[in-house]
């Protein structure tokens, strides 16, 4: 059997948090100065609590680290090719991200024809911001997403026990749509 593949984006506005959340959940090097990130990190990884339901396949991951700055839009296009899943990273305390995010859930998400299911936003909380867990204001349609919070200073694994749950259910979108495609040939 195949391995599993799942190509998974992070984006989201400038600042949010975006690379010091990838690194975290895909345990790579921790990075303490900020970078904008240029264009995009690719980080692979594979996560041994998450397998297709019943083969037991092993999966591997992409996980896209996007530059949110607007100057990049010209690549998006590529980026986006053949995506399974998008994670959209904002900073909860800053208001204008809450605008922003509803340009990238629509140029990631609706224009790929991506479900909501396939959708995941992160409320990053920075160091030393407070801990506010307020849901923020969210505007239809983002308000029927899954919202998280990530805490990397006072509950780091809470995000990661939200990631891995993202990860199977895309996991498990991947293997149906393996699976129709095998029937479809088969019959």
């Amino acid at each position: 059997m195949a391995m599993l593949k799942a190509k998974i984006l992070f984006v989201g506005p400038c600042e949010s948090g975006k690379t010091v959340l990838a690194n975290f959940l895909t345990e790579s090097s921790d990075i303490t100065e900020y970078n904008p990130t240029q264009g995009v990190r690719i980080l692979e990884f594979e996560n041994p609590h998450v397998a297709s339901n019943n083969k037991g396949t092993g999966c591997e991951f992409e996980l896209w680290d996007c530059g949110g700055d607007p100057k990049f839009e010209s690549c998006w296009p590529a980026l986006m090719k053949d995506s399974h899943g998008v994670v959209i990273v904002f900073n909860a305390d800053i208001p204008s991200h809450l605008k922003e995010i509803e340009m990238w859930y629509s140029c990631f998400v609706q224009q790929q024809f991506l479900q909501d299911t396939q959708c995941l936003l992160i409320a990053h909380h920075k160091p030393g911001s407070g801990s506010d867990k307020g849901n923020p204001a969210l505007v239809p349609p983002l308000n029927k997403l899954k919202l998280v919070h990530s805490n990397l200073e006072d509950d780091p694994e809470e995000i990661r026990v939200e990631f891995i749950k993202y990860l199977r259910s895309i996991i498990n979108s991947v293997s149906e749509s393996r699976d129709r495609e095998e029937m479809s040939i088969i019959t």
